[in-house]
C-alpha cells in the first residue's frame, strides 16, 4: 500500500503537467526490486508497522511452525496419532507401502521354505508332497502370501500337512496381518471421520463490532452452525492475542488474556440451532477498558474465538476456531439480524450473515464513559448538599445578626438608665 501511494504521488505529480481536458488514466505500476530495496527507511518501517501478523488465521489454521525438534522420537513412539496427522497422500503411500512390504516379506519365506526343502526340484512329480501346492517360483509365493494374509483363498495353491515350518509360518502371517490391517484401517478411518471436517460447517462473523447493548460498551461476533444435525454441549470461549511487557521488564510476545463472553453467567455455554450473537461486556475486568475508538486501530491486538461441541452423530469433540484483528473491528456497528418467523417455522437467512449497518455508538473508551456518566451524577448529589449547606450558613448568620442587634439594644438601654441616675 505504502508503495502504491509513493508511486501513484510521483505519476500525479507528473499529469500536472500534463493538459487537463485530456483525460490521464493512472496505473499503479509494479515497482523493480531496486526501487523496492531504494525506498526511506522510515516509510518501510511504517507499512511494517501497520502490518498484524495473525497468530490464527481466519480458516482456523494456526500460523505456528515447530522448528528445531531434536527429539524427534517422540513422533514415533505415538506413531498412530502421527500416521493420522500426515496429509492424505502420505497417508495412503504409507497405507499401500505397508501392505506391499508384508506381503513380500512373508512371500519370500513362502519360496524360501520351498525352496530349502526341494519343492522346486521336484515340480511335476506326483509322488511328491510339497509344503504348498502348486507353488512353483517366487512369483506364486507372492501370490500365496496374498491370499494367505487377505483370506481370499482361491483353492489352486494350499498348503500340506506335511510341513511344520510352514503350518507355523502360516499362524504367524495370520496373526500379523489381522494387526496390520486393524491398524491401518482404524488410522484409516479416524482420518476420515476427523472431527475438524464437522468444524468446516461451523462459521464465523468475517467483522467484530463494537457498539452499546443495554447501556453498556460491548464487543460483538456472531456464529452459526450451517448443519441441521446441531452441535451438543457448545461452548464458547474468546483469548486477546497481544504482547506484553511486565513490571519487571520481561517481554511477553504473544501474551494470551481471557476474553469474559459469559462464563459467569452461563452465556458461554450456547444452544447453537440458529446463528448467535456473542457479547462481551467492557468493563473494568476487560482488556478493552480503556481502548477508544481512535485508539483501535493502532493497537495491534488480535483476538482468538474458539468454538467447542461434540458432534451429535458420532458423539467426537470438535473445534472451530477464527481471530479478528483490529482493521476486523467495526467500531458503532450491528449485526444485520437474520432470523425470521415464517408460517409454523423460523428462517434463518445466511446470505445475511456476515453483514452489519452502522448505529449511534459514543467514540469514548468504556472508561470515559464510566467517568463522564459519574461527573454527570455529581452535580446532582452537589447541588442538594450546598443548598443544605447555604441554608445551615444563612441561619447562623442571621442568629449572629440577631444576637448583635440584641446585644446592641441592651447597651442602649444600659446607658439610658446611667444618664437618667445622674
Amino acid at each position: 500500500v505504502c508503495l502504491f501511494s509513493m508511486a501513484a504521488n510521483v505519476l500525479e505529480e507528473d499529469s500536472m503537467e500534463q493538459d487537463i481536458e485530456s483525460p490521464v488514466t493512472i496505473h499503479q505500476p509494479k515497482l523493480p526490486k531496486q526501487a523496492r530495496e531504494d525506498l526511506p527507511k522510515n516509510i518501510s518501517k511504517e507499512c511494517a508497522k501497520r502490518r498484524i501478523q495473525r497468530y490464527v488465521r481466519k480458516d482456523g489454521k494456526c500460523n505456528v511452525h515447530h522448528g528445531n525438534v531434536r527429539e524427534t522420537y517422540r513422533y514415533l513412539t505415538d506413531i498412530f496419532t502421527t500416521l493420522v496427522d500426515l496429509k492424505w497422500r502420505f497417508n495412503l503411500l504409507i497405507f499401500v507401502m505397508v501392505y506391499t512390504v508384508t506381503w513380500l516379506f512373508f512371500g519370500m519365506i513362502w519360496w524360501l521354505i520351498a525352496y530349502m526343502r526341494g519343492d522346486m526340484d521336484h515340480i511335476g512329480d506326483s509322488t511328491w508332497t510339497p509344503c504348498v501346492s502348486n507353488l512353483n517360483g517366487f512369483v506364486s509365493a507372492f501370490l500365496f502370501s496374498i491370499e494367505t494374509e487377505t483370506t481370499i483363498g482361491y483353492g489352486y495353491r494350499v498348503i500340506t500337512d506335511k510341513c511344520p515350518e510352514g503350518i507355523i509360518l502360516l499362524l504367524v502371517q495370520s496373526v500379523l496381518g489381522s494387526i496390520v490391517n486393524a491398524f491401518m484401517v482404524g488410522c484409516m478411518f479416524v482420518k476420515i471421520s476427523q472431527p475438524k471436517k464437522r468444524a468446516e460447517t461451523l462459521v464465523f462473523s468475517t467483522n467484530a463490532v463494537i457498539s452499546m447493548r443495554d447501556g453498556k460498551l460491548c464487543l460483538m461476533f456472531r456464529v452459526g452452525d450451517l448443519r441441521n444435525s446441531h452441535i451438543v454441549e457448545a461452548s464458547i470461549r474468546a483469548k486477546l492475542i497481544k504482547s506484553k511487557q511486565t513490571k519487571e521488564g520481561e517481554f511477553i510476545p504473544l501474551n494470551q488474556t481471557d476474553i469474559n463472553v459469559g462464563y459467569y453467567t452461563g452465556d458461554d455455554r450456547l444452544f447453537l440451532v440458529s446463528p448467535l450473537i456473542i457479547s462481551h461486556e467492557i468493563n473494568q475486568q476487560s482488556p478493552f477498558w480503556e481502548i477508544s475508538k481512535a485508539q483501535l486501530p493502532k493497537e495491534e491486538l488480535e483476538i482468538v474465538v474458539i468454538l467447542e461441541g461434540m458432534v451429535e452423530a458420532t458423539g467426537m469433540t470438535c473445534q472451530a476456531r477464527s481471530s479478528y484483528i483490529t482493521s476486523e473491528i467495526l467500531w458503532g456497528y450491528r449485526f444485520t439480524p437474520v432470523l425470521t418467523l415464517e408460517d409454523g417455522f423460523y428462517e434463518v437467512d445466511y446470505n445475511s450473515f456476515h453483514e452489519t449497518y452502522e448505529t449511534n455508538t459514543p467514540v469514548y473508551s468504556a472508561k470515559e464513559l464510566a467517568e463522564m456518566a459519574s461527573r454527570a451524577e455529581l452535580p446532582l448529589t452537589w447541588s442538594v448538599s450546598s443548598k443544605l449547606d447555604q441554608h445551615a450558613e444563612l441561619e447562623t448568620e442571621e442568629e449572629e445578626k440577631n444576637q448583635e442587634d440584641q446585644n446592641e439594644r441592651n447597651g442602649d438601654v444600659a446607658n439610658l438608665e446611667n444618664e437618667s441616675k445622674v
